[in-house]
């Protein structure tokens, strides 16, 4: 598990203001640079390029990057609208995180600022005759670099912010967090059901919201330091509201904020080392296509097949992998993820033989993939399509029929 100092740069460096920014400085450096290189130009290349013909590039360059990033801020927020009316809101993080978008405005919002910086300097009399061609070559490099990047958008845009495109986010989130946690399902402590022993002094929380990340090393030296050990209560995930206890601490507690400082609450969710919640955001988007306004049953049956993808990946391992010798972690309950990614599709699709009989094939599925971890879940699912089929609005006699059997099929 990374440090909280990592993750919270981590997170910070997927911000598109950082790119952006990062851009428009490398592309003031890179026209401030032009006079250091200008003694290494030749001085019949220096009256080759005079002035007036960079200048005319670069007022080119500036008028239509404006336009240009302008342009493309506004296509990238109508996918985030899209998205966000069409699929769920939660996927709009997803997609406001896309590297390939971010790369692309940085690179647009570069290129003008770097043909402003350069206009300024040339109407200043910053450049001299050798400078001006450094600053031609560097235009010229910067033309080809937008060049690229606008083929390279143009070709992305087609299904950025679409229905797959969203999907294809949300299910690579949910396996991503899924195969970091089944790496280290107990994030490197030891593992426990827990039961916290007796006379563990719990420390409470003093915030209201989502878990998003746990520094286990911070958390394993103090509790090193102190001579204790700790009992975590929650995971990344979990919701915890003012005064409930985050974890138990048995032996010496010491200062409370040190072990509280390790554990980062935030109002929203997040992705990352939570598998739960992109199982829940695929269902928010399967049930929303279920909806009477709606009606896009294809959609659910997608949502179905691509949960069924990232639980099948599901393995079990032989035994902890501890690298903090004091601090225990509760164990992540497969029956979570199951029921959040089934429940709400067979609540919303009720009334619909067709998605019922694919999360049936879903749930049979993962009963022979892993019938120790799946199988009880599986049961208790399937009995609820069977409760909640018996009397749904619109299926004919037929329908309950090819239900009956496919249930009787699964045999579980």
């Amino acid at each position: 598990m990374i440090s909280k100092w990592l993750w919270t740069l981590r997170s910070v460096l997927r911000e598109l203001w950082v790119r952006v920014a990062a851009f428009a400085l490398l592309a003031i450096l890179t026209a401030a640079m032009a006079p250091l290189l200008a003694p290494l130009i030749p001085q019949g290349w220096a009256e080759a390029f005079g002035g007036g013909a960079v200048s005319a590039v670069l007022q080119i360059l500036a008028s239509s990057m404006l336009a240009v990033t302008t342009f493309s801020l506004s296509i990238a927020a109508n996918a985030f609208t899209a998205a966000e009316n069409s699929a769920t809101p939660r996927s709009t993080a997803l997609l406001q995180k896309d590297t390939t978008t971010q790369t692309t405005l940085a690179t647009f919002l570069g290129a003008f600022v770097y043909s402003v910086v350069g206009i300024v300097g040339l109407n200043a009399g910053y450049y001299s005759a050798g400078a001006r061609v450094v600053l031609f070559g560097a235009t010229v490099l910067v033309l080809m670099i937008v060049v690229v990047a606008l083929l390279r958008w143009m070709g992305y845009l087609p299904d950025f912010g679409r229905m797959d495109n969203t999907l294809d986010r949300v299910e690579e989130a949910a396996h991503d967090a899924l195969a970091t946690r089944l790496d280290k399902p107990w994030m490197g402590g030891h593992p426990y059901k827990g039961d916290v022993p007796a006379g563990a002094v719990p420390v409470r929380a003093t915030e209201t919201g989502y878990v998003q990340h746990v520094d286990m090393g911070a958390l394993n030296e103090a509790a090193t330091e102190r001579g204790c050990q700790i009992y975590l209560s929650l995971l990344p995930g979990d919701f915890v509201y003012n005064g409930a206890p985050m974890l138990y601490c048995l032996g010496e507690i010491g200062e409370a904020d040190v072990l509280r400082g390790a554990i980062t609450i935030r109002r929203t969710r997040t992705f990352d080392q939570d598998p739960r919640y992109g199982m829940i955001v695929m269902a928010e988007i399967g049930s929303r296509a279920l909806s009477p306004g709606v009606n896009d049953p294809g959609t659910a049956i997608a949502v179905i097949n691509r949960e069924l993808a990232v639980l099948a990946r599901w393995r079990s391992r032989e035994g902890p992998d501890v690298h903090f010798d004091a601090v225990h972690v509760p164990s992540s309950e497969p029956r979570d993820l199951v029921e959040s990614a089934f429940r709400p599709i067979i609540r919303d699709g009720a009334s619909n033989a067709e998605v019922q009989l694919h999360v049936m094939d879903a749930l049979d599925a993962l009963n022979k993939i892993a019938p120790d971890v799946f199988g009880e879940v599986a049961k208790d699912l399937l009995n609820e399509i069977m409760e909640r089929t018996s009397e749904g609005v619109g299926l004919s006699t037929r329908d309950r029929d090819d239900l009956a059997k496919r249930r009787a099929a699964t045999g579980i």
